[in-house]
């Protein structure tokens, strides 16, 4: 589970569908299903998480699993070893998947070069989070029903977040509108050439599209990526681009069934206002709940074959007869590809 674009809009609904399932262990008194026990899945963050790599830790406990945590400070990187013999050597321990959150953009990617294990992309730098987008799009079905047509906006920081690719990939998958919405300090690069490629919306003002608005996503200012002047003053940007209580008035005006979400974690009183945050209307909570149904989800789909399955090729999905994908099955003994890599 490397990047969103990797996934076909039957497996988004697998995953999502499966999801459905495990929200539903989440309810009861006793949470433990016994799919994982056996299988040991290592969280491996280099950045600070609250939510995902807690969300990651219970789903796997709650499927059984062995879960163990390392953090890059804990880890003997901070004693100058490298990623690649990080990895290496907790993947010489026999274990079955690293979930892993880094820095740098494209880490997820290069690690699944190293190993045979399975690799979760937990967000690699600027580049992508694919569960986010997942568990983002899972809260918005449940709430609004098929996001086919829906309107989408994402607004703020879309420079630094990792979030933005993801949710844009799997919103247009399940058929969703989406429009980014930022100051132009705060959009990347060449995105007016990818909005046009990949067939979203860009506007600077926030205000005019506000009203048509089935969903607003509110993105977090990420000062601490930030090198630079991206914008004068917090309170400008509160006034251009935060979910104020006015806004929150003619969101609500507008279409009394509109959702807000937020990935977290937020800037209260910068990107988004108490009053949006606290509202009804407000899914953030929400968020975090689907989070561990979804990854509980993810790690089903990769984790859950027989013992002569634990270690096919990451992108080796097969479509069933019930209309889930699932893992292929494992090519014959001695087969290789470089796409599996050895160290």
């Amino acid at each position: 589970m490397l990047s969103s674009a990797d996934l076909s809009l039957d497996q988004v609904r697998a995953i999502l569908d499966t999801a459905a399932e495990m929200h539903g262990v989440q309810q009861r008194e006793v949470k433990k299903l016994p799919t994982l026990r056996g299988r040991t899945v290592v969280n491996l963050f280099f950045e600070d998480s609250t939510r995902t790599r807690s969300s990651f830790e219970i789903a796997g406990k709650w499927l059984s699993a062995d879960v163990i945590n390392i953090s890059g400070k804990g880890s003997s990187t901070s004693k100058g070893e490298s990623l690649r013999d990080t990895v290496l050597t907790v993947a010489a321990m026999g274990v079955d998947a690293l979930v892993i959150r880094h820095h740098a953009s494209g880490a997820a990617h290069q690690v699944s070069q190293w190993v045979d294990a399975h690799v979760i992309n937990a967000g690699d730098g600027m580049h992508e989070h694919p569960t986010q987008a997942l568990l983002d799009a899972y809260t918005m079905e449940r709430r609004l029903g098929s996001l086919e047509g829906r309107h989408v906006l994402i607004v703020g920081d879309l420079t630094h977040s990792r979030v933005v690719r993801s949710n844009l990939i799997t919103l247009k998958t399940l058929g969703a509108r989406v429009t980014l919405v930022a100051p132009p300090t705060l959009m990347p690069s060449g995105i007016t050439a990818w909005a046009r490629a990949e067939g979203f919306d860009l506007t600077h003002d926030f205000d005019a599209v506000l009203p048509s608005a089935d969903a607003v996503m509110m993105l977090r200012v990420q000062r601490e990526r930030m090198s630079g002047g991206f914008f004068p003053t917090a309170r400008e940007y509160t006034v251009g681009y935060g979910l104020t209580r006015p806004r929150l008035d003619t969101l609500v005006a507008a279409n009394p069934d509109v959702v807000i979400c937020h990935p977290g974690p937020m800037n209260r009183g910068l990107e988004i206002g108490a009053d949006a945050a606290d509202a009804a209307q407000s899914l953030i909570l929400d968020q975090v709940s689907a989070g561990v149904a979804v990854r509980m989800s993810v790690l089903y789909h990769l984790l859950s074959g027989n013992d002569d399955q634990r270690r096919v090729p990451r992108s080796a999905w097969a479509d069933t007869s019930d209309g889930r994908a699932r893992p292929a099955a494992p090519r014959s003994a001695g087969a290789s590809t470089a796409e599996e890599g050895t160290a």
